[in-house]
């Protein structure tokens, strides 16, 4: 598994990048570099000035790679999709039950690890952190039309898309799979956010899976109580 990992290479789309990260180790340094600084500072005190330091070179050097820290963002965020679909195909692959391979996609969106796991020299659990955090601010956004013709959620849309389909194993006549599934989504973003720092706009309980078992009740129900 380690060796199938360390080979593995996530495809983000061109137009989020002016040169591709993955091709120098300049390159490696910048996005695996952002991860961290923007886990410890977040988003908003994070500049490429500031990471220009943190890795010894110009800050001119990171712009021929990323003409913004946004970009950059939506980069990180269009990566860990791409992250996300390999995880969820290997997930549910050779499973025939639609039930099960449903109930296996939301409890891997709403999943989270503990261990530091490198992928590209990129850590995972800080980069989960990031999108719970910091995900919503690449969309919101008056440039967000832009940044959809230029390929920033096709990883996102694709994983939505994945799921989808098997809601529409489950229930054909059911007439918002999409719609459920960012719900979710962008719904255990938000109650893991809450229940670290906003814990009265959530139901926090001592079992480890309850997000995922509150998302998993309310699909079935809503799938099939749409019959």
């Amino acid at each position: 598994m380690e060796d199938i990992l360390s080979n593995l290479t996530i495809k983000v789309s061109e137009g989020l990048y002016q040169i591709n990260p993955q091709t120098s180790k300049l390159g490696k340094n910048i996005v695996v570099n952002s991860v961290t600084m923007i886990d410890e500072i977040g988003f908003e005190k994070f500049n490429f000035k500031k990471l220009g330091e943190e890795i010894g070179s110009p800050e001119a050097s990171i712009y021929r790679y990323f003409k913004s820290k946004n970009q950059l963002l939506t980069y990180l965020i269009s990566w860990y999709w791409g992250w996300m679909e390999y995880r969820l195909v290997l997930e549910i692959t050779n499973i025939e039950s639609a039930d099960i391979r449903l109930t296996k996609s939301i409890a891997l969106i709403a999943s989270n690890t503990n261990e530091q796991i490198l992928i590209e020299g990129i850590d995972i659990k800080k980069l989960h952190q990031i999108i719970i955090s910091e995900s919503i601010k690449s969309y919101l956004t008056k440039d967000v039309d832009k940044a959809n013709k230029e390929g920033a959620f096709h990883n996102y849309k694709q994983f939505v898309e994945r799921i989808s389909k098997i809601i529409q194993e489950i229930n054909p006549e059911y007439t918002y799979p999409q719609m459920l599934i960012t719900t979710i989504v962008e719904g255990v973003h938000l109650q893991v956010f809450f229940a670290d720092h906003l814990p009265r706009l959530t139901n926090k309980l001592e079992t480890p899976n309850y997000i995922s078992d509150f998302y998993i009740n309310l699909a079935i129900n809503t799938i099939k109580g749409n019959k």
